[in-house]
């Protein structure tokens, strides 16, 4: 059942603190530069910043929140939303995941080349925070939906979901996925972290339409616990990624999983749409599908584990007549689930919810979206435990 796995995974994404919080052996922000091992393979500052880095695009990051002062992400972070029951605008984050996503995403280093810097340092995020499961166990799947509208209603050209657990019935963030692609919106969400115990792919990557990110080591070798099925769509590092964490303004972490692996996919759809503004989102998709590299050794793709291959940013930026001139539509659109058929969807419109109301498909669902958002959910969602994509040891 999707509750046993959802109760195996909650366990897994524990953070595991060193001395209480203090590394053994500290690392200096200098460093933390030097072992982005996916900005080397990605051809970063040789290949790709050159050609883009993401300047007007906003990321959506749906996640733990946003910690808006690191110095790493100062000036990146836009007002977003809190669907946790906490009132924020989404730029609090007591867990520490969204700071690490953002930072993989947008983040902009410091000084010297210190610190962090994602794959799209001048795009902006769009933080959506959700009641997560660090801060208490009664998520409510109608978290997601509303978070994927409110994001797709604010601007965000590309939706980062470093999340997973819910249940192939999950309505409502279908519903709210199909609204994002039928606006031009890049939806990209991790298969999650169950590959050794040879779970499905998670909900929301295994919705027809989302790009469904796997995970891979610094040699591109599949991550071992990378959850893989026909849903997978692309590879991308995810293995020992250096990320900020919201412990303080200067901290950071190493992350293992496929919620980095996400983020990097994300930040490529939005150096994409930075370089080429007139692509639709079914064109960026598959701009990342037709330049990913192969697996080692070769076999017809797209496959089970790997999908169409290992993301190759600096090659999805390059001049592509076939892929720019062809199909606008989502190539994701008709993708088979592998936990069955999809159950049907809602055709209610949607429409912007006000203060105490419900809004569109949304009855009996009661939030605030005005600066700080709330969500008090008063009937009809199904609970669900939401797991987090990714494991992370704090450095400082």
């Amino acid at each position: 059942m999707a509750t046993d796995r959802l109760a195996r995974g909650a366990a897994v994404f524990t953070v595991a603190v060193l001395l209480g919080g203090l590394p053994a052996c500290p690392v200096s922000a200098d460093q933390i530069r030097d072992k982005q091992w996916a900005l080397r393979i990605y051809e970063a500052e040789s290949k790709l910043w050159p050609d883009s880095q993401g300047e007007g695009v906003v990321v959506a990051v749906v996640d733990s929140g946003v910690r808006q002062d690191h110095q790493d992400l100062s000036g990146q972070v836009l007002s977003g939303a809190d669907f946790s029951g906490a009132q924020t605008d989404g730029r609090e984050d007591v867990d520490g995941h969204g700071t690490g996503i953002a930072s993989l995403i947008a983040g902009h280093g410091h000084g010297a080349r210190a610190g962090v810097i994602g794959l799209a340092p001048k795009a902006k995020i769009l933080p959506v925070r959700i009641r997560w499961n660090g801060e208490r166990q009664d998520l409510q799947q109608s978290d997601v939906g509303l978070a994927v509208r409110f994001a797709v209603d604010h601007g965000a050209r590309v939706v980062n979901l470093s999340i997973g657990g819910y249940s192939r019935s999950d309505t409502q963030a279908r519903d709210a996925i199909n609204y994002a692609i039928a606006r031009d919106v890049v939806v990209v969400a991790s298969t999650g972290n169950d590959g050794d115990k040879g779970a499905a792919v998670d909900y929301p990557a295994a919705i027809p339409g989302v790009v469904a990110v796997g995970a891979v080591g610094e040699q591109t070798e599949l991550w071992e616990r990378s959850t893989y099925g026909p849903e997978i769509t692309l590879v991308a590092a995810g293995a020992g990624t250096y990320q900020a964490t919201a412990k303080s303004e200067s901290s950071y972490g190493v992350g293992n999983g496929t919620s980095g692996a996400t983020a990097y996919v994300s930040a490529t759809a939005a150096l994409i749409r930075a370089k080429y503004p007139n692509l639709s989102a079914g064109q960026v998709i598959n701009r990342m599908i037709k330049s990913a590299t192969p697996p080692t050794g070769g076999g017809a793709v797209p496959n089970d584990r790997y999908g169409y291959g290992l993301l190759a940013p600096a090659k999805a930026l390059e001049p592509n007549a076939a892929v720019d001139g062809g199909a606008r539509e989502n190539p994701l659109l008709g993708r088979a689930e592998s936990q069955g058929s999809p159950p049907v969807v809602s055709e209610e419109p949607w429409e912007e919810p006000v203060a105490g109301q419900g809004g569109g498909g949304n009855a009996g669902v009661a939030y605030t979206v005005t600066g700080a958002a709330g969500l008090v959910v008063a009937g009809g969602a199904v609970g669900a435990v939401l797991v987090v994509r990714g494991r992370r040891r704090r450095l400082g």
